[in-house]
């Protein structure tokens, strides 16, 4: 019987999961999707692979599990960015900030390369409903700066912001792009 390292048995494997998606999450950095295996993982966790099997059934969950803990990584990030905001355009902009510097950061590129079909289809709900959580501060904002139309508005800004990540991904220069983003969101891309 595996020893317990834990006050509690729930406690031994909330943090031998937690090990695991930290591992996976490392692996998918450094050597990418491929790398990112029940093996690999359970040894980089200091884990039996046979034990990875009881967290995770497959290497699609356990590349859902990896992506959903980036999403509310990523959204406690963009969340305390906020806290102490109340003007809209403060809190658009505070947004802005912190996703363009998540989305071009090295984790969130090797995101990128996880085929969405390969992760379990069951995962798939959780992962857009952490996606709109995501998102929901943004829209708030654009609301609250009196937008025509907040939801297009919304999804406007969201398709330049990632337009704005992928031209940092293509060689452009980030803080340059990021005050481009910036203008644009407030001024439009081309005002006149």
């Amino acid at each position: 019987m595996p020893r317990i390292d834990a006050p509690t048995v729930a406690e031994h494997h909330r943090r031998r999961r937690a090990a695991l998606v930290s591992a996976g999450r490392a692996l998918l950095s450094e050597r990418g999707a491929e790398a990112v295996t029940p093996a690999r993982v359970g040894a980089a966790a200091g884990i039996a692979r046979s034990s990875v099997y009881q967290y995770f059934p497959s290497t699609g969950d356990l590349l859902a599990a990896i992506v959903e803990e980036a999403f509310a990584s990523a959204t406690a990030q963009i969340r305390a960015s906020l806290a102490d905001l109340t003007a809209p355009r403060d809190r658009l902009d505070a947004y802005l900030r912190t996703a363009f510097a998540l989305a071009t950061g090295s984790e969130h590129r090797t995101f990128d390369a996880i085929d969405p079909a390969s992760l379990p289809s069951a995962t798939h709900g959780r992962i857009a409903a952490l996606h709109d959580e995501q998102i929901a501060p943004l829209a708030d904002a654009v609301r609250d700066s009196g937008a025509a139309d907040p939801a297009i508005a919304t999804q406007l800004v969201g398709g330049m912001l990632t337009a704005a990540a992928r031209a940092v991904a293509h060689g452009a220069d980030p803080d340059t792009t990021l005050t481009a983003l910036l203008r644009a969101v407030h001024d439009g891309p081309v005002p006149g």
